[in-house]
């Protein structure tokens, strides 16, 4: 289960993004995972409470948005959502299509609490 390895890596990511807000609390982090990333979401979340649990970080919410397969047709150039596993374009039928999401697994934002202020969003988090 490479899950748990995944959920390691995101409070890895947290506690360096936090590094450069000195006094921040967590309580979200978002991630977005592609269709074809290979990761079963419930899996993940599982994970990342039991890694979570009885630490400082207990109750930081992970938010996981799956990202559906998009395709750019290389004979028309438009770009498509695969549907049933179909990655011929449907504007034009070529079956000449290149991947342009699908396979992310990326840290996408960390919302933090400063000095009991409401929660603060940091885009695009590494």
């Amino acid at each position: 289960m490479h899950e748990f390895s995944i959920a390691e890596s995101i409070l890895e990511a947290v506690r360096k993004e936090l590094a450069s807000h000195p006094g921040a609390r967590p309580t979200r982090v978002g991630l977005r995972i592609g269709e074809l990333a290979a990761v079963d979401v419930d899996s993940l979340g599982f994970c990342f409470e039991s890694v979570v649990q009885g630490t400082e970080w207990e109750g930081l919410q992970l938010d996981a948005q799956v990202c559906p397969q998009r395709r750019i047709c290389n004979g028309c150039g438009k770009e498509f959502a695969v549907v049933e596993y179909n990655a011929s374009c449907p504007m034009c039928a070529c079956g000449n299509t290149t991947l342009s999401s699908g396979d992310e697994l990326d840290f996408d934002y960390l919302e933090v609490e400063t000095g009991g202020t409401p929660a603060i969003e940091v885009k695009g988090a590494e």
